[in-house]
């Protein structure tokens, strides 16, 4: 992991601001979802790309009960 140097402070709601060169260099969008974790005293943030619940697929995905399911998977599932 390497320092950017850039510096953020947390608002009152605690939020912060990516500055745009993180976000550019990240492909990461207004309204991309982002995971968030921690690891040892370390806040992680990963943008948030969706996979089939099923084969981990991240193409052709379709909605199903607010779950992401390749339509490989959807047709295997329904034995078409």
């Amino acid at each position: 992991m390497k320092p950017t140097g850039i510096t953020r402070k947390v608002d009152d709601l605690g939020r912060i601001v990516l500055p745009i060169e993180l976000r550019r260099s990240l492909n990461v969008a207004e309204r991309d979802e982002l995971m968030i974790w921690m690891e040892n005293d370390r806040i992680i943030l990963q943008k948030f790309e969706p996979v089939c619940i099923f084969c981990k697929s991240p193409r052709n995905l379709v909605d199903f009960c607010q779950k992401s399911v390749c339509r490989e998977c959807v047709k295997k599932l329904t034995g078409l």
